[in-house]
């Protein structure tokens, strides 16, 4: 039986910006799927620092949202790195769109709240993975304009449950992203997760040297953009 049959544990967070070494976990989500049906975690955590207005006006996620109902991050992060690493070890994928940000960013709120990161709770690195971005990228090089997850949805006709940047609703749509990839190439379904995975790292490689080729000026910074992935 293929992979695609499940379970598969999707992940996504919102934050308080996008460089992965300052920036705060605001909300997450995971979202357990399998042959038993879907079910659906979510946090909202105090990060302890301001929430910028662009990124409230990204996600709907004000300060004092978060002060007044919002977990202790020490907490929220413990079970949210507790519940993946408990599926790692059962075997389960961890799916996430451009999974180098999401996974570096919980590694780097981990270690800034002295817990031990993923890695540290595993013995050995995350995997597998699977990153619809990354997949599409590699299956599909040539296409022209952007790969957002909105983009994604509207190029494979996935329609969202709710409004994205909202954790839950992006971690779905990232699982139905990534079946959509599945019927648009199916060698995908067809190769093992180990397989997928350093598949994953090969392309997401490439790509950062590609990018650095064409913007010599402006080579590509952000998680990832050492061409480890993830990371």
């Amino acid at each position: 039986m293929s992979w695609t049959a499940g379970p598969l544990v999707a992940f996504d967070t919102e934050t308080t910006g996008l460089d992965v070494d300052v920036e705060r976990i605001v909300t997450a989500a995971l979202v357990l799927r399998g042959p038993t049906g879907t079910r659906v975690r979510t946090w909202l955590i105090d990060p302890g620092v301001a929430i910028p207005a662009d990124a409230t006006a990204i996600h709907g996620i004000g300060t004092a949202q978060v002060v007044a109902h919002g977990a202790a991050p020490n907490v929220a992060l413990d079970e949210i790195a507790s519940l993946l690493v408990h599926h790692q070890h059962a075997g389960v994928p961890v799916v996430a769109y451009n999974a180098a940000f999401d996974l570096t960013l919980l590694d780097v709120e981990l270690a800034r709240h002295g817990l031990r990161t993923l890695p540290e709770r595993l013995g050995r690195p995350v995997r597998p993975v699977l990153d619809p971005l990354v997949l599409d990228r590699a299956a599909d090089p040539g296409r022209e304009g952007k790969r957002r997850l909105t983009d994604l949805c509207e190029h494979y006709g996935v329609q969202e449950t709710g409004t994205l940047h909202t954790a839950d609703v992006d971690a779905l749509a990232t699982l139905s992203v990534l079946d959509a990839l599945v019927v648009a190439h199916p060698h995908l379904a067809a190769t093992t997760l180990d397989a997928l995975h350093d598949h994953q790292v090969d392309a997401h490689r490439r790509w950062v040297d590609e990018l650095d080729e064409e913007r010599r000026e402006r080579p590509y910074v952000g998680a990832g953009a050492d061409g480890r992935w993830p990371v």
